[in-house]
């Protein structure tokens, strides 16, 4: 079987991620292990596994852990036992795997051209991508999204150190700030916030490498402060606060009611204290939604059978013994902030349980 691979902007090739390698390995080792194999009736049974990908963003972000976990619920390989017996309730046939990426805006190109047949965005970078606006703008617009599901708020992170003296986002001026990667929709937000704030991006000392990068150099004293933008809690955050005193800086106030009121796209959002060790106060801040975003190509039959296991009473526990965020992967919030058109598929499935389909999701299918 051919490895799958896809180009990034760069025209680089870049292999599916190691965790969707060796899940791949895993099952197909598995099938070679069996006697059958040499019969025609085991090369068909390989035959009629479809591999489906979800991009994601960095293996240490929230985004990577979800991917995983939406893989494993929607996956049923050949052979695996029913979902009445305790088994896979996912698509017969269909073996997923979470692909790494650099996030949002990478994603969405590559759904978008079909380098990937679906992946996570937040919504206002899948809205820009799909309306030609935002980072998007004077690029022709990727009328190929649609959406599954919305899946989870993702709020702003703006990691600091505990002694350091940044206390509100006017403070970052001139200071060393992670901006997030460059096809990350943290960047993208960042420079929101940063403009809402009076803040031009030339006025802080910009860094634009990745997640654990950003964690690490902001431990030995190289960053004064990161941004992130995702479900808390994040794996590389949370790791950060047990070895270096960290501390949230709140958004809140004039710069969060102006973006809210320019941005449909954002909400107020509060992360709680004890998310991360050593920060038992609560902390002020925006979010958006995180959307998983397919390709319109998508054969509809396949992305209503996605659509269908992913809100399988039987892989409820999949979602909620996993990330935290997990938790609230909820059917009765599936349409909250879908601003790019569903997939057929998948609005097949929410019209057949009775669902009130947004206007903006339903049109233009």
């Amino acid at each position: 079987m051919t490895p799958m691979r896809r180009r990034d902007s760069a025209s680089r090739t870049v292999e599916v991620s190691r965790a969707g390698n060796f899940a791949r390995r895993r099952i197909l080792a598995g099938f070679l292990g069996l006697p059958f194999l040499a019969s025609g009736r085991a090369r068909a049974a390989a035959d009629d596994i479809r591999f489906f990908r979800i991009g994601t963003a960095a293996t240490t972000g929230t985004y990577f852990q979800i991917g995983g976990m939406l893989a494993n619920a929607i996956s049923k390989p050949p052979g695996s036992r029913d979902c009445d017996r305790g088994g896979s309730c996912g698509v017969p046939g269909l073996v997923a795997v979470a692909q790494a990426t650099q996030g949002s805006v990478e994603n969405v190109q590559a759904v978008g051209s079909a380098r990937l047949e679906s992946a996570l965005a937040q919504s206002d970078v899948a809205f820009g991508a799909y309306s030609g606006t935002g980072l998007f703008k004077g690029k022709p617009p990727i009328k190929s999204l649609r959406v599954i599901a919305s899946l989870f708020p993702e709020s702003v992170h703006l990691v600091v150190r505990a002694e350091g003296p940044i206390a509100g986002i006017k403070d970052l001026k001139g200071k060393r700030v992670g901006l997030g990667e460059k096809e990350s929709g943290t960047l993208v937000d960042a420079r929101l916030i940063l403009d809402a704030a009076g803040i031009a991006e030339k006025d802080v000392k910009g860094d634009y490498r990745n997640l654990s990068l950003a964690a690490a150099a902001l431990s030995h004293d190289e960053l004064d402060a990161f941004f992130l933008f995702a479900g808390y809690p994040v794996p590389a955050i949370s790791e950060l606060a047990t070895t270096t005193p960290t501390r949230l800086v709140p958004l809140g106030g004039d710069i969060a009611d102006r973006l809210i009121r320019k941005y449909s796209f954002f909400s107020a959002d509060t992360i709680p204290s004890g998310t991360y060790a050593g920060i038992d106060q609560p902390t002020s801040t925006i979010s958006t939604r995180a959307l998983w975003i397919v390709n319109a190509d998508v054969p509809d039959d396949l992305v209503y059978g996605i659509t269908q296991a992913l809100w399988h009473d039987g892989n409820r526990r999949i979602l909620d013994q996993g990330h935290p965020m997990g938790q609230k992967i909820r059917l009765d919030t599936a349409l909250e902030g879908v601003v790019v058109p569903l997939h057929p598929g998948a609005e097949r499935y929410y019209r057949e349980i009775g669902k009130q389909i947004p206007e903006e999701a339903s049109k233009n299918n």
